[in-house]
């Protein structure tokens, strides 16, 4: 027998289930066997999200690496095996992965102003200085860095808890901008700068700079570099090939954000709209 459907709210619902179809007219969202109807009103913290970002989320992996443990049969909901990969949960289900209960963490984003003699690690089993020490007291949730600056580079470095957005940010196929001050050791010259932007060959390869310039027509040695590699120490390479030594190298450019109003050794937490501009990206 067909039932009526009835208007609620802009979506179709059907009468006997309850179930509402998604808005490209598929099937409901899966719930997980076990967890509880959301009374209507409730906080925003039981809204219901896919599983594996609900995975991703609580720091274990990412989305793509939780589908996996999903099918394999490995997660439990509410004491019970889930493999279909549309399953939603909220934050009131009880998610397990072996003996492993896991929580959806808040995320957090947190822009910190590097100084030198700090290396990108969380952890050094040398005891040298860490930029952790100086981001302990931002949040109670763990963040890690999002990529990396060398031990005597300066500037932007973004740490966050959040997975996805930190592989895309990443990733070399975002050609995500980062823009560095260098002051060399001697002027750079017309022929090198131009050489910088059309491409040089290092050991690693073929590599260009997007946009490099004098910041100073007076003084040449300090030039201002775009660049969307993340290679290893890339910049000062480029430097080296060509026979300079940088004295100092500063990132002032990541992702669109700038050191506007955080000091040196300093950090601040991202805006809505930073995150929002970020996920765009």
């Amino acid at each position: 027998m067909k039932y009526p459907k009835k208007r609620t709210q802009g979506h179709y619902e059907d009468s006997k289930s309850g179930n509402r179809p998604d808005r490209r007219g598929g099937h409901p969202a899966k719930r997980a066997s076990g967890s509880k109807e959301r009374p209507r009103g409730e906080k925003a913290e039981a809204e219901e999200i896919r599983l594996n970002k609900f995975i991703a989320d609580s720091g274990v992996c990412s989305r793509r690496e939780a589908d996996k443990l999903i099918a394999s049969g490995v997660v439990l909901v509410n004491g019970k095996v889930v493999t279909a990969l549309g399953t939603k949960v909220s934050s009131r289900d009880k998610v397990t992965i072996g003996t492993q209960s896991l929580k959806r963490e808040k995320l957090q984003y947190v822009l910190l102003n590097k100084p030198k003699g700090y290396i990108t690690t969380m952890k050094d089993p040398q005891e040298r200085k860490t930029v952790s020490l100086l981001i302990q007291h931002a949040c109670k949730e763990r963040i890690v860095p999002v990529g990396r600056l060398d031990r005597n580079t300066t500037g932007l470095l973004l740490f966050t808890n959040d997975g996805q957005l930190a592989k895309k940010l990443t990733h070399p196929k975002h050609k995500i901008k980062k823009i560095y001050q260098v002051e060399l050791d001697k002027p750079l010259t017309k022929s090198d700068l131009l050489a910088i932007s059309e491409g040089v060959t290092l050991e690693d390869g073929f590599i260009a700079a997007d946009k490099v310039a004098y910041l100073d027509p007076e003084r040449k040695s300090v030039v201002g570099i775009e660049i969307h590699s993340g290679k290893n120490r890339i910049i000062r390479r480029i430097f080296a090939h060509l026979g300079y030594n940088v004295i100092k190298l500063d990132r002032t450019v990541f992702a669109g954000l700038t050191k506007k109003d955080i000091p040196r050794g300093k950090y601040r937490h991202l805006t809505t709209m930073e995150v929002n501009y970020l996920r765009m990206l």
